[in-house]
């Protein structure tokens, strides 16, 4: 790739040997420990890095607060923000249109995957939610210019913004409440794969449902039968996603809320569906020790790594997880096990399930070995970007 020169008026960052190899490896981040000058950047600057030799590496936005201080946008230098970050917008919504089918519910833009670092929009049919974590989206001027584009390019009938204090408090960003900040819809009906789903704006988790799902609960459907045990169903996606394919479906979670919605989005489908509030662990324990039995068991915990420190434990919950879920599959049944969690590698959750398959003593067949929705783009170099993890088992005794 040829290099324009990095001629700029933008404050200067220098950063180390190590984070200058960082970033030639493909990497966009460079840590606050990497820095070894940031004279006059201040928060959410617009930067331009060099190596610790005062060679030019591109352009960058910096951030006075995170241990990610500064996150690439170019390699090149850049005169004009707000022209850059249009275009970036609508060449994430031209690879949704590559890649996106059967529904009008998806991610729009993924932060670093589609090279806007720190802002992140799905699409709910016609509604778009989104939520900003870094110092330099959340300008007035970044803002401004990524809901005209939103708007003119989606054309929806809101948008909604779910802002995350505790984030906004590591970024040191002023507070913000969730709220509508165009139109005055707040809630829809969404269509994944062929099922309906209802939508509230400003309720649920992160921006809403777990898109990133969407297309392997259409994959799960493909394998499953009989009687299912959903676990962790939050408002359903997998429990309605094989209900058409099975004789019967239960599904678990501990939040009454999400259970509620579930069952609202059963109705909505015309389904018959058992939701049981319980705490996942303590109901595999019982079902596993009164010989309950099923044929097809879903599991899709929240994210037991948030970081490396918890790996341990994450690894833990997982190994007993999956180990009560396989003694309760029949012979020949299905197990869809997922991990959320970045910190537990694909190889290592391969391994901790392997390791359960071994302590029960069953033989497990890989049908399918999944990640994230593809409106989820992973960049290869940078491995943060994908971290969902979707095993498809044949069980056998």
């Amino acid at each position: 790739m040829s290099r324009k020169p990095l001629l700029s008026s933008n404050p200067i960052i220098k950063i180390s040997r190590r984070g200058a190899e960082r970033l030639k490896s493909g990497h966009v981040w460079v840590y606050r420990s990497d820095i070894v000058s940031a004279d006059g950047a201040g928060p959410g600057a617009l930067i331009s890095v060099q190596d610790d030799r005062g060679k030019p590496m591109g352009t960058a936005l910096y951030s006075t607060a995170s241990q990610i201080a500064v996150r690439m946008i170019s390699s090149e230098s850049v005169a004009d923000l707000n022209t850059l970050l249009r275009k970036r917008i609508a060449d994430a919504i031209a690879h949704r249109d590559r890649v996106v089918q059967n529904t009008d519910a998806y991610r729009v833009i993924f932060s670093e995957a589609d090279f806007l670092p720190g802002l992140i929009v799905d699409r709910y049919n016609d509604l778009l939610s989104f939520q900003i974590v870094t110092q330099a989206m959340d300008a007035e001027p970044m803002r401004e210019t990524v809901l005209a584009e939103l708007t003119q390019k989606l054309n929806p009938t809101a948008i909604a913004e779910r802002a995350d204090p505790r984030v906004r408090e590591l970024e040191q960003l002023a507070p913000r409440n969730s709220g509508l900040v165009w139109g005055e819809k707040s809630s829809t009906v969404v269509t994944m794969n062929g099922v309906k789903f209802h939508y509230e704006a400003l309720e649920g988790q992160k921006t809403g449902a777990f898109l990133d799902q969407r297309e392997n609960y259409a994959a799960a459907a493909r394998y499953a039968r009989g009687e299912v045990l959903d676990v962790f169903c939050y408002h359903g996606g997998f429990a309605l996603h094989l209900a058409s394919h099975c004789s019967s479906v239960s599904g678990v979670d501990s939040s009454r809320p999400a259970l509620e919605i579930a069952d609202k989005n059963a109705t909505l489908n015309g389904r018959e569906i058992e939701w049981i509030e319980a705490n996942a662990f303590d109901l595999l324990r019982d079902y596993a020790s009164s010989g309950k039995q099923y044929d097809t068991i879903v599991l899709d915990p929240p994210a037991f790594a948030k970081s490396k420190k918890n790996l341990d434990t994450a690894m833990r919950g997982y190994k007993e997880l999956n180990l009560r879920a396989l003694r309760m599959l029949r012979p020949g049944g299905t197990l869809i096990t997922c991990s959320c969690s970045y910190h537990v590698s694909a190889a290592d959750f391969l391994e901790v399930v392997a390791d359960s398959a071994r302590d029960v003593h069953r033989t497990i067949r890989l049908l399918e070995n999944r990640t994230q929705a593809k409106d989820h783009p992973i960049l290869l170099q940078v491995p943060e970007t994908a971290y969902l993890k979707c095993l498809i088992l044949s069980v056998s005794h």
